[in-house]
């Protein structure tokens, strides 16, 4: 049995009714998936790398391709007890998109606080809505920032002020590094010196960098020897891990330096989208870029893009996001920009022609049913 209602928007055969669009779009050559940059595959050198890997436990710390990845991203750390309380951007994955992962595993309040800007947290922002001590209160012990936060560059300058005013009154950091590949190629600024910054620092080798799995917590052999007990405590802990390991260090390698090109993709997909009036809701510093449709429906926009096969993510909002990585090349950008060009033309949708990036826009909605 066919499915035959979509069977008209593509070129090649029917989609069979228990095969998803996503699946039967990703077996086809020329498919680009821009719903995120975890949506990367898994390339045959990956494999090859693996069998190259050491095969030791890491449960009790002897695997050679784990130690060594450990080694490359070394940071010192001075964070040694549980928060009373956290402060975040309301924005951040930490506060929206991890079931409240946050204030269970802490034990901490959260403080979720609006920037001003819009964009990013500000020194001033942090220490207006930081909790003092009290009796009464759970008083800020950490900050957590997020950089890159929705595809923007946290300023460096920022950063600084914000680790002034944390030291200044006995307050821990943590970056939220998933992206922080993507900030470090955009600026020049080198891991180091934003490490440098903070106490404890989280990457991410999926998003951005196309290795399949796995995240690393920076921070000094201390903090680094607490965070395996308590991940034991949890249930965690990889026993062969020096195969991920490898594919990461590989990736780290291979596809970190590519990034600039994914940026200046990024951003010609951004300005012909927005010549063409679509609005463009945030600064796109690195690999993403968040759009308004209004009057055109985002579904229609998908679905006409699907049948090129490209993908990107629609539910019933006008708002999405467009995330590019190392698996999209200019070939996508072009069709994407001519099949919106195409599909307004047609419908002849006349866009507003406000101002496109706006302070304290809620990008929420261009978050639907995906990984971020």
């Amino acid at each position: 049995m066919l499915r035959t209602t979509t069977s008209q928007r593509f070129k090649n055969g029917l989609i069979p009714r228990n095969i998803s669009s996503r699946r039967f779009l990703a077996s086809r050559p020329d498919f680009y998936d821009l719903t995120s940059d975890t949506a990367t595959e898994v390339t045959d050198d990956m494999f090859d790398i693996m069998r190259s890997a050491s095969r030791k436990d890491d449960v009790f710390g002897n695997d050679p391709s784990v130690n060594e990845l450990e080694h490359h991203l070394g940071l010192r750390s001075l964070l040694t007890q549980p928060p009373h309380s956290v402060l975040c951007d309301a924005q951040s994955h930490i506060n929206l998109y991890e079931c409240g992962g946050l204030a269970y595993h802490s034990q901490a309040s959260v403080t979720a606080v609006a920037s001003t800007n819009g964009v990013y947290l500000t020194a001033e922002d942090v220490d207006t809505n930081r909790v003092l001590e009290d009796v009464h209160n759970a008083s800020t012990k950490v900050i957590a920032l997020e950089n890159t936060l929705n595809g923007t560059i946290m300023p460096m300058k920022e950063m600084q002020n914000i680790h002034s005013l944390a030291r200044k009154n006995n307050i821990k950091l943590h970056l939220d590094g998933a992206r922080i590949w993507n900030a470090s190629q955009a600026t020049g600024i080198s891991l180091e010196e934003y490490g440098q910054l903070f106490d404890t620092v989280s990457v991410c080798v999926s998003k951005g960098i196309g290795a399949p799995i796995g995240s690393l917590l920076v921070g000094s052999n201390d903090l680094v020897k607490k965070a395996r007990h308590l991940r034991k405590l949890m249930g965690g802990g990889w026993r062969q891990a020096g195969l991920l390991a490898k594919i990461a260090q590989h990736c780290i390698g291979t596809v970190v330096p590519t990034m600039p090109e994914t940026h200046r993709l990024t951003k010609k997909l951004a300005s012909g989208l927005e010549q063409l009036g679509i609005r463009i809701l945030l600064p796109v510093d690195t690999n993403m870029v968040f759009i308004e449709t209004t009057p055109m429906d985002m579904k229609e926009l998908a679905n006409a893009l699907k049948e090129r096969n490209i993908l990107i993510s629609s539910d019933d909002s006008s708002v999405t996001r467009l995330v590019l990585h190392h698996q999209i090349d200019e070939n996508a950008v072009d069709k994407i920009v001519q099949v919106a060009s195409d599909l307004i033309n047609t419908k002849g949708y006349i866009f507003s022609r406000s101002s496109s990036k706006t302070s304290n826009v809620d990008v929420s909605k261009a978050y639907p049913s995906i990984q971020h």
